[in-house]
């Protein structure tokens, strides 16, 4: 039996591991995809405290990565199927066997929200994406979309700047909802067209040719001739798999006190899974790290 099992490798789960390793407890970290979770598709950042020069999304994640193995954490692969609890025991079902703890920290972290739009799915890989980082050299010289006015909206249209011929930042509000900072680069950025009050109601051709533009206050629409569609409009909490184990706020993220606690004895929940005002890498790694010291004081004292 493990003390600790952490599912999710994103800057939450290892910043956890990172402190439970230091605290002695045996633990493993289960991860279905790669390690550095949403953080790999950032390009740039720059509100990280000691990275002054800025740093990319998957050279951090790396750093992350590189840290939790220098206190031989170990990563495992695979993916949660279920989780239930048998007496004080946790048990973790992966795709490969059964696992026991003595707790576990969810660090399963979000997944970017649809715009919800007919064939948007489908055009998937088409002109339609969800990573500006991952998709956006295929569109070096050509007129994209980004939609949102978050701050990821912003950093993928500054991103897209780089190299396409012109971005049009499409929010549904009349200002920015990015940090000041970001706002002020778009501004001073020409290649990058802002559209505000306005939402995207349609995408046309076999692959994105272009997208139906509608203002939300005077009900115009119109068509804007685009190769790309990228989507980034928030996130959804990755809580499926513990929807029936852990209580929920409305918005589908975990419940928990100051100390990462859910409902349920020694399970924690950290990162942007958790109901939270601020979703950042740097707030994602200090919840990993409450929790792993939380745990670890606790079980101590057994």
């Amino acid at each position: 039996m493990y003390d600790l099992i952490i599912i999710g490798a994103g800057p939450a789960g290892l910043s956890a591991a990172i402190y439970a390793a230091r605290a002695g407890l045996d633990v493993v970290v289960f991860e279905r995809m790669f390690a550095g979770g949403q953080v790999v598709s950032t390009y740039e950042i720059e509100n990280y405290p000691g990275m002054v020069d800025f740093i990319s999304g998957p050279d951090l994640a790396y750093k992350f990565e590189a840290h939790a193995r220098k206190f031989d954490v170990n990563i495992v692969y695979e993916e949660i199927l279920q989780i239930s609890i048998e007496n004080d025991a946790k048990i973790v079902k992966t795709s490969k066997g059964e696992h026991a703890s003595r707790g576990i920290i969810l660090a399963m972290g979000a997944n970017p929200k649809p715009l919800g739009i007919p064939r948007e799915k489908q055009l998937i890989g088409s002109g339609v994406s969800y990573c500006a980082t991952c998709d956006g050299a295929f569109y070096k010289g050509k007129d994209v979309a980004v939609v949102g006015g978050g701050n990821t909206a912003a950093e993928d249209a500054l991103f897209l700047a780089r190299f396409c011929n012109k971005v049009y930042l499409i929010h549904r509000r009349d200002v920015l909802r990015a940090d000041s900072v970001l706002a002020k680069k778009i501004s001073a950025e020409p290649k990058i067209e802002t559209v505000f009050d306005s939402v995207v109601t349609e995408i046309l051709g076999e692959k994105v040719e272009s997208v139906t533009v509608e203002n939300v206050k005077t009900g115009f629409s119109g068509n804007v001739e685009v190769s790309g569609l990228f989507v980034a409009v928030g996130t959804a909490p990755q809580t499926a798999l513990v929807r029936d184990l852990v209580v929920l706020s409305p918005s589908g993220h975990i419940i928990t006190d100051e100390n990462m606690r859910t409902n349920v004895d020694k399970i924690y929940a950290v990162g942007d899974i958790r109901d939270k005002l601020l979703r950042q890498v740097l707030t994602a790694a200090a919840d990993g790290a409450v929790a792993a010291t939380v745990f670890a004081n606790e079980i101590s004292r057994i």
